[in-house]
């Protein structure tokens, strides 16, 4: 089967939002034979990507939409097999862009009724979102909006730390590079895992990267909270994260009961303190593992105590150890391996 990718550009796209899918596709295309990958954009006009980049349409929305309804009568009338089409929405650095622009949600909508399957890269979720494809559906979105995603989209199940999820024909994944992810894992739905390995070779990624996104964050900031009982407690922790922050220590500190405080920190907080301080520690972990420590050390300094709580802790929370994220996360520099080096004299 022809398979046909539809890449829906707008302004104020993030460029790697869009060229992720078309380098995953069109590398695919070059193995398989069996993509056709396009760019569509509102009247087929150039649209200006966030970082500046003109992008020149290969046809218009409008278009591709005829070509959907001329493909659909082809098959009720003739009985010609149908060319299977993906959408793929990438996602604008400005949130509220389909706030601003509801055209373009339409616009999506109508291009979805017409696709076989549909696939959002970052902020392409809240498109399909407010286009009511994620209804009951799970999803994800990058981790700095998935809260957004879940507040703004109540009937929308949000699971924030994936790097891709599939419910039924829809996709969503996580932030810009997890659009090559989700891309990899539809080439391995189309010809099998094989051949996503050959494309993931060429890019020189990960077929599955190690983990959920939890591990790209940024470190958790200070919940806002003026609570004169609550607020304190918050700023200790965070001072000294390795000190007695039990919850009763934290309640006798406060002056309050354990069971009050616990009260207290769900509604302030949303989280136990138990929980609460657990957060810290990780995030005081990560930050060592970043500057250079050991394992040991950071498991230390942080609170967590011991290499194997500190891994523990890290496996539910990240979905990695700690020595894999600090081998990611500590520097630029690349990993050189052991391996033979090739001998520019040696015959080809």
């Amino acid at each position: 089967m022809q398979r046909q990718v539809i890449v829906f550009a707008f302004d104020g796209v993030r460029l790697m939002d869009v060229a992720a899918p078309l380098e995953v596709f069109a590398t695919a295309a070059r193995d398989t034979g069996a993509y056709t990958v396009r760019v569509c954009t509102p009247g087929g006009r150039d649209v200006i990507t966030s970082t500046g980049l003109r992008i020149v349409a290969d046809l218009s929305a409008e278009q591709a939409e005829r070509e959907q309804r001329l493909d659909d009568g082809a098959v009720r009338t003739a009985g010609a097999g149908r060319s299977d089409v993906t959408l793929i929405v990438p996602g604008p650095a400005d949130l509220d862009t389909f706030r601003k622009e509801p055209a373009l949600v339409d616009q999506v909508a109508r291009l979805a009724a017409g696709a076989q399957r549909v696939a959002a890269v970052c902020t392409g979720a809240f498109a399909l979102a407010a286009a009511g494809l994620l209804r009951g559906r799970r999803a994800t979105t990058h981790w700095e909006h998935a809260a957004e995603l879940a507040h703004r989209h109540p009937d929308v199940r949000v699971t924030p730390d994936a790097i891709h999820v599939q419910d039924g024909k829809v996709l969503t994944s996580a932030g810009v590079t997890a659009g090559i992810d989700v891309c990899l894992a539809m080439v391995e739905q189309d010809h099998g895992p094989e051949a996503a390995r050959r494309v993931a070779r060429d890019l020189v990624v990960f077929l599955q990267r190690p983990g959920g996104q939890s591990q790209f964050s940024a470190a958790s900031r200070t919940i806002a909270t003026a609570h004169p009982v609550v607020r304190p407690l918050l700023d200790a922790i965070a001072a000294d994260p390795a000190s007695d922050h039990s919850p009763q220590a934290l309640a006798g500190q406060a002056g309050v009961s354990a069971r009050h405080l616990s009260r207290l920190f769900r509604e302030e907080t949303g989280s136990t303190p138990a929980a609460y301080v657990e957060t810290m520690r990780l995030e005081a972990a990560r930050m060592l593992l970043e500057r250079g420590e050991s394992v040991t050390s950071a498991a230390r300094r942080s609170g967590l105590g011991s290499d194997e709580t500190l891994r523990r802790t890290f496996a539910r929370h990240l979905g990695t150890t700690p020595s894999a994220y600090a081998a990611r996360f500590r520097s630029t520099r690349p990993v050189v391996p052991h391996v033979p080096t090739i001998d520019s004299g040696a015959p080809l």
